[in-house]
């Protein structure tokens, strides 16, 4: 009877060493004595008892830290960057999953190799840069490491699925200098702005007031124009009135001359009327208006393309 309960309580434990449970995400290494056996996948699985071990439960999750640490730029400026890594097992091929248990002793030393890597991927990348560029190149920064990185991972059986740099930040002294030289090139574009506006409204003055002095003298000229045909119009109007005026004293048998004599006399009276109190000196001699008479008369002759032959007046027909 006690060998049958011996048994019964043998055939148990054997049973209960033999059935290993995986949990969904992971999977467990087996090795025989040490040596590397086979993968076990989520579920129940079986192994022997005794013989077969699990050397390591590894997760297939995504995994993330975050890493705190500082580069110096081309032009020895201190920055400090502050960054979330996150990472996963590439596959869970059986490679793979040796690749993951056995390149690193433990969790802690690859933990050690992947911030150092990442941290000298970065510090070797700014190195290059000067801090005004360090800012505008955070995408720049991601893209070289995962490039640096992709190919290192695969050999240790993981793969980077991103890399966020939170905060990028210089010194303080630097950052007042940063701040300074913002503060100046404000001050300068303002400045320059100020300067456009002015020389802009200056412009516009400027053709305004040209417009306007353009214009005036357009509506001058016309208004010339307009005077000059005024007096064309006037003066024919006179001449046609004192050619009729001739017509008229011809038929009756009257010396045209008296139409002078009479714009002489009419000139003399307006001058008299109009003078506003202003000195006009005429010569009011009979010799005087024979000579004007003679002078007008020989002008018209001139333009009338005749020879000019001296006229008699009413004073020399005496």
């Amino acid at each position: 009877m006690s060998a049958l309960i011996f048994i019964v309580v043998f055939a148990i434990l054997i049973i209960f060493f033999s059935i290993v449970i995986v949990n969904q995400g992971t999977v467990a290494v087996i090795t025989i004595f040490g040596k590397y056996q086979r993968v076990m996948t989520p579920g129940l699985n079986f192994k022997i008892p005794f013989i077969e071990f699990i050397f390591k439960r590894i997760s297939i999750q995504n995994r993330s830290m975050e890493l705190e640490f500082q580069a110096i730029t081309s032009d020895q400026a201190n920055v400090n960057f502050k960054a979330m890594l996150v990472y996963a097992v590439l596959n869970q091929e059986e490679q793979t999953i040796k690749n993951v248990a056995f390149k690193y002793m433990d969790e802690r030393s690859f933990m050690q190799a992947l911030i150092r890597t990442v941290e000298g991927t970065i510090r070797a990348f700014v190195a290059t840069k000067k801090q005004a560029e360090v800012l505008l190149l955070r995408g720049e920064i991601v893209l070289n490491v995962k490039n640096e990185l992709d190919e290192t991972l695969e050999q240790w059986g993981y793969h980077l699925i991103d890399l966020q740099l939170n905060d990028i930040a210089f010194d303080e002294a630097i950052m007042r200098s940063m701040a300074q030289v913002v503060a100046s090139n404000n001050l300068k574009a303002a400045a320059e702005n100020e300067g456009q506006a002015l020389l802009i409204t200056k412009t516009k003055s400027a053709e305004a007031e040209g417009n306007a002095i353009r214009i005036s003298a357009e509506a001058e000229k016309i208004a010339a124009q307009l005077r000059g045909q005024g007096v064309a119009l006037f003066r024919e109007e006179v001449a046609r009135g004192m050619a009729e005026s001739a017509k008229v004293m011809s038929e009756a048998n009257l010396d045209a001359s008296l139409i002078l004599f009479s714009m002489w006399t009419e000139a003399v009276k307006h001058f008299a009327e109009q003078g506003q109190g202003n000195v006009i000196f005429l010569d009011g001699s009979t010799e005087g208006m024979d000579r004007t008479m003679k002078q007008i008369m020989g002008i018209q002759q001139l333009k009338e393309g005749g020879d000019y032959v001296a006229p008699k007046l009413p004073s020399e027909k005496k």
